[in-house]
């Protein structure tokens, strides 16, 4: 699932260990990592806090593996994916927390589902998630005294 991705996927093959490729405005072909820090750091020199939310380890049947990042902005808005669904609201909202707090850390997410709520994760696995809480520089001079 790409719920929260606002790139597209192109066309064609994907390339190497199966990860897809995606479109740059330029034309040319990028990981889509690097179009999130790319982002990031734009938002970063607008003076914006960003978060980072990347995979780390999984166990069992989950929708997305190590490595996958979700990044998401000071306005809320997302790019990117660690699976859809349920798990990437709860890590949007574990992102918008840590962002008001300025604290980073890890979170272990189970994705099954409760029988109190029917319809929820059903993958049945576990991501741990990492949690980076980026800061704007802030001028000499400019911060407390």
């Amino acid at each position: 699932m790409r719920g929260g991705s606002r790139v597209s996927q192109t066309a064609g093959q994907p390339s190497g260990r199966g990860a897809p490729r995606w479109k740059r405005e330029d034309g040319g072909r990028m990981e889509p990592r690097v179009e999130l820090y790319r982002e990031a750091l734009v938002r970063l020199d607008r003076g914006e806090r960003v978060a980072l939310a990347t995979v780390v380890s999984t166990s069992g049947s989950t929708p997305q593996k190590a490595g996958a990042t979700l990044l998401v902005l000071h306005d809320g808005s997302m790019r990117g994916t660690i699976g859809g669904g349920c798990v990437e609201a709860d890590a949007w909202a574990a992102a918008r927390q840590m962002m008001r707090s300025g604290d980073s850390g890890l979170r272990t997410f189970t994705l099954a589902d409760d029988p109190d709520e029917p319809g929820g994760d059903v993958c049945g696995g576990t991501m741990d998630v990492m949690f980076e809480v980026l800061f704007p520089d802030v001028p000499a001079g400019a911060g407390p005294a």
